[in-house]
């Protein structure tokens, strides 16, 4: 018997995981009430009960005050469950909020700001609780599904992070929300060669380029083993999400290709989410 709480912010995805755990084929309850967890799974955990897998929904609407009760006396009863968090930032989610035309469910008639930090508080224990966690932050829906996917389907191990490789170029600036920035304007630029000049770092004959020179391997190692001794620390800190920026000058050779490398490299774990993302790689050709 597979139970999972799935909770989190509002508008950080929480029924849109729910639909996913649906098609997964998990029995989906959303927005049952605090008191009445404890007897769903009493429900679902009989013997005769048909259920294999079973997805609860809770959130600020269906009352949080006695959480900490509830979940201790369903350990107490014997009756094992998971707690899947969905988190996201908070400009993120006001940014939804404002799209979407909604208002806070704790602020119907305030600023959703104010409704987020409440929220937050409430939600503290429930996170700190937590098997899993996904950062929705920057997740497009189907990365959203990749993670579901791996965490209740493949069972893979998930180690709470996600992490974004990033190409940029220097004179578009440096990504704000980078965690960790590194320049490999070492190399030399295929810019400077007529026949990768209006090519990028996705076409064969620019990365051929690139690692060609002994360098870039030798930066890739580097920066491999060096991520590799954070990713643990950074879990065992709570971090959830980690963006590692590579910057050359226009974004579009070098940055793409060693971003590209390190994404290969770093996708041979399987205990976090990952994906890559090319920020200005086709800002050159649009200023022409």
């Amino acid at each position: 018997m597979k139970f999972v709480i799935v909770t989190g912010m509002s508008g950080a995805g929480k029924s849109t995981s729910l639909k996913m755990l649906e098609d997964l084929g998990y029995f989906c309850v959303d927005n049952l009430p605090v008191p009445l967890i404890g007897k769903f799974a009493e429900l679902s955990y009989e013997p005769n009960s048909e259920l294999e897998k079973v997805a609860v929904g809770i959130d600020v609407r269906t009352g949080l005050a006695k959480i900490d009760t509830a979940l201790k006396e369903l350990n107490e009863a014997g009756y094992s469950f998971e707690i899947l968090y969905l988190d996201c930032e908070d400009d993120v989610l006001i940014k939804r909020f404002k799209e979407t035309r909604r208002a806070h469910p704790l602020v119907m008639n305030g600023r959703v700001e104010d409704g987020i930090k409440k929220e937050r508080e409430l939600l503290k224990f429930l996170k700190a609780n937590a098997s899993y966690i996904i950062d929705s932050s920057h997740l497009l829906t189907r990365e959203l599904k990749t993670e579901i996917d791996n965490i209740f389907s493949k069972n893979k191990d998930y180690g709470n992070l996600f992490i974004t490789v990033l190409s940029f170029g220097y004179k578009y600036g440096i990504p704000s929300d980078a965690d960790l920035v590194f320049d490999v304007r070492f190399l030399p630029n295929p810019y400077y060669i007529d026949e990768l000049k209006a090519k990028s770092g996705e076409d064969k004959e620019v990365r051929d380029y690139v690692m060609g020179f002994k360098e870039a391997g030798i930066f890739l190692d580097k920066i491999k083993d060096l991520i590799e001794f954070l990713i643990p620390n950074y879990v065992i800190e709570g971090k959830n999400q980690l963006v590692i920026a590579i910057g050359c000058t226009g974004g579009k050779h070098r940055s793409v290709t060693l971003a590209k490398k390190l994404y290969e490299r770093l996708s041979e774990k399987e205990n976090y989410g990952i994906r890559i993302e090319h920020r200005d790689i086709y800002k050159d050709s649009l200023r022409r």
